[in-house]
Order: C-alpha cells, then sequence, then structure tokens
C-alpha cells in the first residue's frame, strides 16, 4: 500500500475504487431472462446444467434435505448462527416504524400506516463461499417486517445440493422455500414466475456481476434493494489507534475479492507506517494471500492528513460501505460523518462484528452508495400508505387551496370534485 499526503492527492480521483460495469453482459443476461419468462422451469433447469454442472431434476429443497443439513452442520457452527439469529432480530424490531396520525387544520388529519410486501425473494451466491450469514441478514428483517412469502435461491453444489450451512441458515431465519437455482436464472426465475419457483415483489442480496445485472434488468418488475459491488473499508485513526489492529481491518476487506477497497486515513505518520508494516507482514502469512495481494496493490491506500478534519472530508467523499473511527475521541469525528454504510467505533468495534453477530446488518451500499442509500434494515419491506380524512369543515379549509390550483393547471374535474361536496358547483 501507498502512503499518500492528502496535499498531494486529487480528492476525488483518489477515492475511486472497482466498479462493475455490466453493460457487456446486458445482452446475454437479457437472453436468460427473457428465456426463463417464456420456459419457465425448462429454461431455468438448463441453465443450471450450462452454467453450474449440475442436473437438477427438482428444484425445491425438501423438508427431508433441510433435516439431513441439520445432522450434517458442525454443531458449533450451528449454535452461533442461532445466536447470531437472535442479535439481529433484536435489532431490526427496533427498527419497525411507528404508525402516525396528525390534525394538519380544523378538520383535517393525515397520517401514514405500515404494511408489509408480500412476498421477498432473497439470493445468496455459492461460489468462492458459501455465506449463511447473508441468508440471516436478508430473511430475518424480512419476517421481522412480516412479509407473508420469504423464499431463499442458491446455486447448487455438484452433488446437487445446496452448502448445507446456507440450508440450515434460510431454515432458522425462517424462509418458507428454498431453491437450487443461482445466476440471472434465479433473479429471472423469481422476478417472472415459475411452474415451481413463485413470483415475487422484491428481491434482496448480493451476487456476481450477472445476478447484478439481472436484478438491474428486473428493476421495475420487481423491486431490489440497491446495487452491490466488491467490499470496502476505510478507517479513521490518530496515534491512539493499535497498527496491528488495523491491519487486520485492511486485511479482513481485502481477503473478499480482488476487487476491494481498502483506506486508512490518519494525521499521524508514524501510525500510517507502523500499519504499513503490520499490513505487508500480515499479508506474508495470510490465508487469502494472493486475493489480498491484488486488492491491496490495486486499490489500497494509506492517506495521511495534516488534521482528522481532513481525515473525515477523505471519507465523506469516499462514503466508505464500512467506516471504523479509531481515534481519541470518536463521538466527536461521528458528530462529522455524513457518508458510510455502516460504522465501527473504537478500537475494539472490528467490522467482522456486524457481519456476523452484533445485530447489525451487512448488507450495504458500495461504490458510494453510502451517499443516496442506507444498509438493508426491516423498512425494506414494507411500505407506508398515507391516509387522509377530511370534514366538510376541513374541506372548507382547503378549498381556497385546492381550487386555484387545479384550475390553474387546467384539472377542473378536480376543482369540481371539491365545488360539489361544498354545493357551490
Amino acid at each position: 500500500m501507498k502512503i499518500l499526503k492528502y496535499e498531494d492527492i486529487e480528492l476525488e480521483k483518489t477515492v475511486l475504487r472497482s466498479g462493475e460495469d455490466v453493460s457487456s453482459i446486458i445482452p446475454i443476461v437479457s437472453d436468460i431472462l427473457a428465456n426463463i419468462k417464456s420456459s419457465k422451469d425448462k429454461a431455468v433447469k438448463e441453465y443450471t446444467e450450462k452454467f453450474d454442472n449440475v442436473k437438477i431434476t427438482d428444484l425445491k429443497v425438501s423438508k427431508e434435505e433441510i433435516e439431513e443439513s441439520y445432522k450434517n452442520i458442525d454443531k458449533n457452527l450451528l449454535n452461533a448462527l442461532k445466536n447470531a439469529s437472535e442479535n439481529i432480530e433484536k435489532f431490526h424490531k427496533e427498527e419497525i416504524p411507528e404508525e402516525w396520525n396528525i390534525e394538519i387544520k380544523k378538520g383535517i388529519t393525515a397520517g401514514q400506516i405500515i404494511r408489509p410486501i408480500n412476498s421477498v425473494g432473497c439470493y445468496i451466491p455459492g461460489g468462492r463461499a458459501a455465506y449463511p450469514s447473508t441468508i440471516l441478514m436478508t430473511v430475518i428483517p424480512a419476517k421481522i417486517a412480516g412479509v407473508d412469502k420469504i423464499i431463499c435461491c442458491s446455486p447448487p453444489q455438484s452433488d446437487g445440493k445446496i452448502m448445507d450451512a446456507i440450508v440450515v441458515a434460510a431454515d432458522l431465519a425462517g424462509a418458507d422455500e428454498i431453491y437450487k437455482v443461482g445466476g440471472a436464472q434465479a433473479i429471472g426465475a423469481m422476478a417472472y414466475g415459475t411452474e415451481t419457483i413463485p413470483k415475487i415483489e422484491k428481491i434482496v442480496g448480493p451476487g456476481n456481476i450477472f445476478v447484478t445485472a439481472a436484478k438491474k434488468l428486473v428493476y421495475g418488475d420487481v423491486d431490489i434493494e440497491f446495487p452491490a459491488g466488491p467490499s470496502e473499508v476505510l478507517i479513521i485513526a490518530d496515534e491512539t489507534a493499535n497498527p496491528e489492529f488495523i491491519a487486520y481491518d485492511i486485511l479482513s476487506q481485502a481477503e473478499h475479492d480482488p476487487n476491494a477497497s481498502c483506506f486508512l486515513v490518519t494525521n499521524s505518520l508514524k501510525l500510517a507506517n507502523e500499519s504499513k508494516n503490520e499490513i505487508l507482514n500480515k499479508t506474508k502469512i495470510a490465508q487469502r494471500k494472493e486475493i489480498i495481494e491484488e486488492s491491496l496493490l490495486k486499490y489500497g491506500k494509506i492517506i495521511v492528513t495534516n488534521t482528522l478534519e481532513e481525515a473525515v472530508e477523505v471519507s465523506n467523499e469516499y462514503a466508505p460501505e464500512h467506516l471504523i473511527i479509531a481515534t481519541e475521541n470518536n463521538e466527536a469525528i461521528l458528530e462529522q460523518v455524513k457518508n458510510a454504510g455502516s460504522i465501527f467505533l473504537g478500537n475494539y468495534s472490528p467490522v467482522a462484528c456486524g457481519d456476523y453477530g452484533s445485530g447489525t446488518n451487512h448488507v450495504l451500499p458500495t461504490a458510494g452508495g453510502a451517499k443516496m442509500y442506507s444498509g438493508l434494515s426491516t423498512e425494506d419491506f414494507i411500505k407506508k400508505p398515507t391516509v387522509q380524512s377530511i370534514t366538510k369543515e376541513g374541506l372548507e379549509n382547503l378549498k381556497d387551496i385546492c381550487i386555484p390550483i387545479a384550475e390553474y393547471e387546467g384539472f377542473y374535474a378536480h376543482a369540481d370534485s371539491i365545488k360539489v361536496r361544498l354545493k357551490k358547483y
């Protein structure tokens, strides 16, 4: 990782990171989606055989297969998933908004009610590794929101089955159905429905570039959360931070993907040098050394600022997926933060805790999306219809607002709908 001085960088160019350009594969994915829409199960099975090299007869995971997965899974992992589920549920229950109603003027009351989305599909990748934690992060908030039908799709392995940990996590989280299908074909199946896989109203969960392209293409037919790309971390630190902790925080994001992006921004040159040395030494013995090295070579940076305010400026422009603040006064820095997916305060708050067990959601916006989006939450699975009740007195209070505006815009029936009620037609 290079050490750069704040005064020597062009901020907007320095914070560029990897982005997934799906334009080149749009025609391929469009064809897949069109075939799924017309041929349904037949096309799903054909693409599964083509892309996953697995011939699937039954797309749905059976009760017997779920029971078998419980028998096969490591007991320590099972207990960890159960405990994580409890924490995730506890946190996400607090996100449910309350219904409300207020009096706007005499005779005019208005408010919002809360209603869940009817059905949700959760996609879980199964390529480089299995991510049972992501099942928990997507299914549990939907369940808490009151979604009636929650299904999960994940690609089958060479034996034609989904990894045991994913099946168990989906069942623990409360998924109603699990299907052995991945890639763009899974997104198409959930968006349009097949003979076996039901059409749903919203798709959430990460995936490869084909999954991302498919989600973008079906958006409008169904809702999606937000586009997700390679993992990111930015660390704001001063001389009180621990260089060894910083090194592992950097490595833990870099090991995700060769395109992961990792920043350390500090006002201490001493900490910058010590952290760089720790990162280099720890990388040499890391189990995912090759991935880490490629990631840090392409998208790893250490920026030395003159002040922590400048460090916050870099962070706000970068809008990281994960932001770690390890300074003498973390709360003061937090007050200045505008853009971040999930924030971790202090030397003992690694991103790994948010990834797995503290209860917060790890499905987060990347590639600067934190400037516009929040991480996945219970609110992503609800709707907020507005409700109003107007008396005749209330209509009298509104007539001099609504009638002139309606008539100016040329909507005379709008105006008349008020006049006739007030018997001024």
